[in-house]
């Protein structure tokens, strides 16, 4: 039986003992699991019908958390972040071991996001796990912006749905990284590439792909 509410010491709890959870952010709900228990990933991609090809975005409570999934940030990075703090916009940074493979699809970068929203930082912190969270819909179908959508398109695949309301954004993060050195946009989404080109000094190379995942 699935559950939706309000208890966040309960999503927590699920989060830590591997289990699934639906998870609201500024952008879409996310189907969130702990990011370094391949088991609880492997529960994601199962719920999604999600192909493995697809990484997954990493999802954190702070930048202070950051270098326990990646190294080697590039200084751009740390610029963005001093900029916008948390906000719909992911960054693809070099990955650390402890990552498992089937978070990156098997790739050396990870994707990770520092969400706006306070009550998606407030599970992040006390679940106290880096969460892997692509959007809580099946593979394909339209991404969900309420907590009763997660429930009606995925039903009692997730553990629990934690209700924050409708979400604000709508669309899925901005993706940026940097495969040569200067920022490159992967996919466009909540924070516009003006935006980006107002804090870099320069305007990044777009480039996009209909194969890119959704993910909050």
């Amino acid at each position: 039986m699935q559950h939706l509410g309000t208890d966040l010491a309960r999503a927590a709890s699920v989060l830590r003992s591997g289990g699934l959870v639906g998870m609201p952010t500024e952008t879409v709900y996310g189907l969130a699991a702990n990011a370094l228990d391949v088991v609880a990933v492997a529960r994601i991609f199962s719920a999604k019908n999600r192909p493995h090809f697809d990484p997954l975005i990493v999802h954190l409570s702070d930048w202070t958390e950051v270098d326990r999934v990646a190294h080697e940030i590039p200084s751009e990075a740390q610029l963005l972040w001093a900029a916008l703090g948390p906000a719909p916009l992911t960054y693809v940074l070099p990955k650390r071991p402890e990552v498992p493979d089937l978070v990156t699809s098997g790739l050396d970068h990870v994707a990770v996001r520092i969400p706006q929203l306070i009550l998606a930082r407030q599970l992040l912190a006390t679940a106290g796990v880096p969460v892997a969270a692509p959007s809580a819909n099946p593979f394909g179908f339209v991404s969900p912006t309420t907590a009763q959508h997660v429930a009606d398109q995925l039903g009692d695949q997730v553990d629990y749905i934690l209700d924050g309301g409708a979400c604000g954004v709508g669309v899925e993060s901005t993706i940026v990284a940097w495969p040569e050195g200067r920022a490159v946009v992967l996919r466009l989404g909540g924070i516009p590439v003006e935006t980006l080109t107002e804090i870099l000094g320069y305007e990044p190379e777009v480039r996009t792909s209909s194969s890119k995942p959704t993910a909050p």
